[in-house]
């Protein structure tokens, strides 16, 4: 994969996987609702608002592979929600099948997942139980890319994040 593109660039997880992809592939293009800060000459910046099908296939473009981290990433009004997360997602995953796109990794969550007690370890196949409107968000996402996988070919990985920081804050997010 020579063309890849990472959504939500400018947040905490896209800047530091910026950092950590320098020189790894030939072209990197960056997309958010707001330009970096950092933005590096080698990294394309293109500002899409994910809603907005026409901005996420203009960032789509021509590209091979997709980090898919945009979006809003705590719990938040419904609205925000759906048109970031759910609306969003969609149109990511719509405009990387009409691009040709071969493959998507999707930043799921934790929250995903959130109501299992912590006591209870689970597994990757334990079944979706969403702690938030933002879990629901995350776990529309996770069946969304499965559907796109089955139905179109597309090869996706959905990752849940639980924390990141350069270290636990507690022993619980140590485990």
């Amino acid at each position: 994969m020579k063309k890849v593109l990472i959504t939500g660039a400018s947040g905490d997880v896209g800047t530091r996987l910026r950092k950590l992809l320098k020189g790894v592939y030939p072209e990197i293009r960056i997309s958010d609702i707001k330009k970096p800060v950092d933005l590096r000459p080698d990294e394309q910046f293109v500002q899409a608002e994910l809603a907005d099908m026409a901005q996420v296939e203009k960032a789509v473009a021509g590209i091979e592979g997709i980090v898919h981290l945009g979006g809003f990433s705590v719990e938040g009004p419904w609205e925000t929600i759906l048109n970031s997360n759910i609306v969003g997602c969609y149109n990511l995953f719509e405009a990387a099948r009409k691009a040709g796109v071969k493959r998507v990794i999707f930043a799921t969550s934790n929250h995903a997942v959130g109501f299992y007690p912590r006591s209870r370890k689970i597994g990757i196949d334990a079944p979706v139980r969403p702690d938030s409107r933002y879990g629901v968000s995350k776990a529309f996402g996770e069946a969304l890319g499965a559907m796109y996988a089955y139905k179109h070919g597309l090869r996706v990985t959905c990752l849940r994040i639980g924390n990141v920081a350069d270290a636990p804050i507690d022993l619980r997010r140590l485990s």
